[in-house]
């Protein structure tokens, strides 16, 4: 179960970087998000790629890059959605706070700011620091 391990699965989980270096298109995602059988979780797809790296001892920084792609090229190709914008076309966007994919896998940020088909959907406004008494 440990790091020296002889096998490639882990706690019942598949290892989704060994089969995309292998030639495996994959994608991370969960439809089980606060239903009756799983009633739990906030739909956070770069929650799932960090779960995903927590239980499979995933750290190295391009191992999480390659999480994040999960997320968002490798998706995307998987549903045959184009993953350039395009002049004229309404397009998906999330901003998140993370200078490098490594970086949003590892901390999990709230996303800041997101468009859906060319629509804004969700801000985030950052926290406020309130000086003492207030």
């Amino acid at each position: 179960m440990g790091r020296e391990r002889d096998h490639a699965v882990v706690r019942g989980v598949a290892d989704a970087n060994l089969l995309s270096a292998n030639g495996v298109t994959c994608s991370l995602s969960s439809n089980n998000i606060l239903n009756p059988a799983t009633p739990y979780g906030d739909c956070s797809l770069i929650r799932m790629a960090n779960l995903h790296a927590n239980v499979l001892q995933i750290a190295a920084p391009e191992e999480l890059r390659q999480l994040f792609l999960m997320l968002t090229e490798h998706s995307a190709r998987l549903l045959a959605s184009r993953i350039m914008a395009h002049p004229r076309q309404p397009g998906d966007l999330v901003v998140i706070d993370a200078a490098t994919p490594q970086q949003a896998i590892a901390e999990i940020p709230p996303p800041l700011a997101v468009w859906k088909r060319g629509k804004r959907t969700v801000i985030r406004h950052p926290p406020e620091l309130l000086a003492p008494g207030i």
